[in-house]
């Protein structure tokens, strides 16, 4: 008999720890990100009023982006935050945001983006709010995105976190009625109104 086990307890079962290469087996209706090995499935179809917000910074961002390295991708759109060396297959962090830039040609890969983006939008949901602002943001802080943007469709407000010294510090709110400039790209400032 194994001396640590306690007669009469259920010892704990690891849960199974996927990765990208599971990952991509689920199938395109299958819509989730892999967060630390674990599956978190996405919320269903997103509200108009995210799309037209979705789209209206998309545009924005491209026109402003013109000639210039960078380049602009909305979700869904893999984001691999790997360790080291780590193949994406191995990945067992992938994320979707709902919009970013990456001004490195070498994060660009075929499957999506290997390593942080260097601006990410994530426009809130009913079902992915609290993520956004708390998960997703110590997430993005952690891997380096230098600029991070929570938006909501139904105020337009928006907090902008810039990354400096390693930490997004407080947040930084703007009205996307009013215009919200950008940080790390100067002169670019998104509008919306409805």
């Amino acid at each position: 008999m194994n001396p640590s086990f306690i007669p009469g307890t259920n010892p704990a079962k690891d849960k199974p720890r996927y990765t990208y290469k599971d990952y991509k087996t689920w199938g395109e209706d299958v819509r989730c990100e892999l967060w630390y090995g674990e599956p978190v499935m996405m919320s269903p179809s997103p509200q108009r009023k995210h799309q037209e917000l979705l789209g209206s910074l998309y545009t924005q961002i491209s026109k402003h982006l013109e000639g210039k390295p960078c380049q602009v991708y909305v979700a869904p759109l893999d984001v691999f935050f790997v360790e080291g060396n780590e193949s994406i297959e191995d990945c067992e962090l992938v994320v979707q945001p709902d919009l970013l830039v990456v001004c490195d040609p070498a994060k660009l890969i075929d499957e999506g983006i290997r390593g942080a983006p260097d601006f990410i939008v994530e426009i809130l949901s009913p079902n992915t709010a609290m993520r956004d602002q708390s998960d997703k943001k110590l997430l993005y802080e952690a891997k380096g995105v230098r600029e991070y943007w929570v938006a909501n469709p139904e105020t337009l407000e928006v907090f902008r976190y810039l990354l400096e010294n390693g930490r997004y510090g407080i947040a930084r709110p703007a009205l996307l009625s009013e215009g919200a400039e950008a940080y790390i790209f100067p002169g670019m400032v998104l509008r919306f109104s409805r």
